[in-house]
């Protein structure tokens, strides 16, 4: 009978599909597990049980959660919700703000950040800029196109049929223009014209065919002209879908009828877009034509302007970029996902970004041998993970992906691509996150429970969700601050002893011994489960062959507590220096080596050989893992 040892040092492959248990020539097959839940896999290898979330404040309702960092050094969390927007600073709502959204158009949500301003724009809505006067007083504002002489420098383009013409009445002064077409709504009342760049102001619409106008440019004629063109963002045609800054350049991606075109303002003149004589500062306009749909999802400035659209990938060239060398070339054919926006992000030098389908996360990596970008597919190995993405960010502290699902769960990565690391794991809560935001040094999410819309934070002193850290200068029974958790069970941590879950009762809990200081909340389940064992040595990895358990050897870094199952369900392994106190079970960290017992024969090698399940509201760190193992 052999008696073999697999050393399992480290499980940077995360959390990997049940479809590759019959691949055990991968190297991800050695360094994957088969379930890793409600922890975070650290880029050595280790893995922890993830932060608990630190009760922050219950939302006005169901939202969006986006970051603002402004030149002070001043971070904030901004909160959207229907036709509000919230403004958090040190887990303080500090200011609010009406805003013209409502909750389903904050899926379709796009910004830029630019000083102490918040550039939103959302297709069917003017865009807007959010303004910081000071901590306290924010502005929210449409946008404010340049003017000169009399010229309104926002995009133009003609949308009605090429054929079409204006003849107007007169060249200055109220002018009546009539149209060979039915081309105008009652919402061009406001909207600028140019005929034969010449431009003006509609103010009335008699019918379809018919307007009147006060002109701001003198017309060059009163004959019928099919030179003319109309504000490319109106009531009327829609507004910008997506915005960012390229070479000091405000870059405008996409509107409702034109949603394949692409604008760049004047260098360091956001809001001209006058295209002038096409002079290296000025202005540019193009659209982005190609033999599959082409509709401009957002645009990233990385290496290049990157443009992502709803059938490929784009990448606009040109150093600087000018009206006479700005080239696009489609990179990749995967598309951006189309039914609500998630801004990509730069994660080690690669743009991820959510694919069309819904099912994959892509990075958008300019390679140097090719000199061209690629999109490879980040959740190759765990695509059970990913279904519908709705938010995502990057916490560039731990550096960690995290990607809200449609579903509510969360799915994480740590991605370290020096080291190869690419690494997923889940994320569950007794609810459903719905949002994701980092800000500065945290993390937030928004979660929905059954006591409402919880705004809430990764907290690593907290090994709880939706819970509270409180102290006292002297010691006490009774509890509160739990208002949010009426009539649910939490768990306790109280000076650094587990308590029994309690019920909130009236927002406070009551403990069977005085405290100084406690933590409590909802608790939350870790889960490891390696892959199958693999026999070394043996074609398939011993597949068809029987094995036994014998012993399993742990290495634990700052450890409390410990539920394994090693072949007789889930039970609690002492550690060493673990004691009690008037409140419970009295905890200290362990750092070592503990040896398990395994049992049991295997016929089946493709279940997990031991399982850890944890609620209790203690660290846990695990390092690696070896199974000596007998075969028959």
């Amino acid at each position: 009978m052999a008696r073999v040892r697999v050393a399992r040092t480290n499980f940077s492959a995360g959390e990997v599909s049940s479809r590759l248990l019959g691949r055990t020539d991968l190297r991800a097959f050695e360094n994957g597990a088969a379930l890793l839940r409600n922890v975070i896999i650290h880029p050595t290898g280790g893995v922890s049980r993830r932060p608990g979330l630190r009760f922050i404040d219950v939302a006005k309702g169901p939202g969006r959660l986006v970051a603002a960092e402004f030149k002070s050094g001043e971070v904030y969390l901004l909160v959207f919700s229907h036709f509000a927007v919230d403004v958090y600073r040190d887990d303080v709502r500090i200011a609010g703000a009406a805003t013209p959204w409502t909750l389903a158009q904050l899926a379709q949500l796009n910004w830029v950040q630019t000083t102490d301003s918040l550039l939103v724009v959302h297709p069917d809505v003017p865009p807007q800029e959010i303004t910081r006067r000071d901590a306290t007083n924010w502005i929210i504002a449409e946008w404010s196109f340049s003017e000169k002489g009399g010229r309104k420098l926002i995009p133009h383009r003609k949308i009605a049929p090429e054929q079409t013409t204006l003849n107007p009445s007169g060249t200055s002064g109220n002018i009546a223009i009539l149209a060979s077409d039915e081309v105008f709504a009652p919402d061009h009342v406001g909207i600028r014209l140019r005929l034969n760049n010449r431009e003006v102001a509609v103010t009335e619409v008699v019918s379809a065919t018919e307007i009147r106008a006060d002109v701001k440019q003198s017309l060059t004629s009163t004959q019928p002209t099919e030179d003319w063109t109309e504000e490319a963002f109106s009531a009327v045609r829609g507004w910008p879908a997506a915005v960012c800054f390229h070479q000091d350049r405000l870059v405008i991606g996409g509107s409702r009828d034109l949603p394949n075109r692409l604008w760049l303002s004047r260098t360091a003149r956001l809001f001209d877009f006058d295209m002038g004589d096409g002079l290296d500062d000025e202005a540019m306009e193009f659209a982005i034509l190609s033999d599959r749909v082409s509709a401009i999802r957002a645009v990233f400035s990385g290496r290049h302007l990157q443009v992502f659209t709803s059938g490929a990938e784009w990448m606009v060239s040109g150093e600087p970029l000018t009206p006479s060398n700005i080239q696009l070339h489609r990179q990749t054919r995967i598309g951006s996902i189309a039914a609500r926006t998630v801004p990509p992000k730069d994660v080690d030098g690669a743009t991820v970004f959510v694919a069309r389908s819904g099912k994959q996360i892509r990075e958008f990596l300019f390679t140097d041998t090719e000199q061209a970008y690629q999109a490879n597919d980040l959740a190759l190995l765990s695509d059970h993970l990913i279904e519908e993405p709705v938010d995502m960010d990057l916490d560039q502290v731990e550096r960690l992906l995290h990607v809200v699902m449609a579903d509510g769960t969360m799915a994480t990565l740590t991605v370290y691509r020096n080291e190869q690391v690419s690494a997923w794991t889940l994320q569950e809560t007794a609810g459903a996150f719905r949002s994701v935001a980092a800000v500065g040094k945290e993390t937030f999410v928004l979660v929905e429970r059954v006591g409402g819309i919880f705004i809430e934070a990764f907290d690593s002193r907290l090994s709880v969700d939706a819970g509270i850290l409180a102290s006292a200068s002297t010691a006490q029974a009774t509890w509160g601050g739990l208002n949010h958790l009426d009539g649910l069970e939490v768990k306790i941590v109280a000076d650094g002893a587990v308590h029994p879950d309690v019920v909130v009762s009236l927002g406070s809990i009551m403990l069977s011994a005085e405290a100084c200081e406690i933590s409590a909340g909802l608790a939350f389940t870790h889960v490891i489960e390696p892959l199958p064992a693999v026999m070394p040595g043996t074609d398939g990895g011993g597949l068809g062959r029987r094995v036994r358990p014998v012993a399993l050897t742990f290495r634990f870094l700052e450890t409390a507590a410990l539920y394994i199952d090693t072949g007789r369900g889930i039970v609690d392994h002492p550690f060493p220096r673990r004691g009690t106190s008037p409140l419970g079970t009295q905890a200290a960290s362990f750092t070592g080596d503990q040896c398990l017992r395994a049992y049991g024969w295997r016929g089946d090698l493709s279940r997990s050989v031991w399982r850890i399940a944890q609620s209790e509201p203690l660290p846990f760190t695990l390092l690696s893992v070896t199974t000596e193992m007998s075969a028959n």
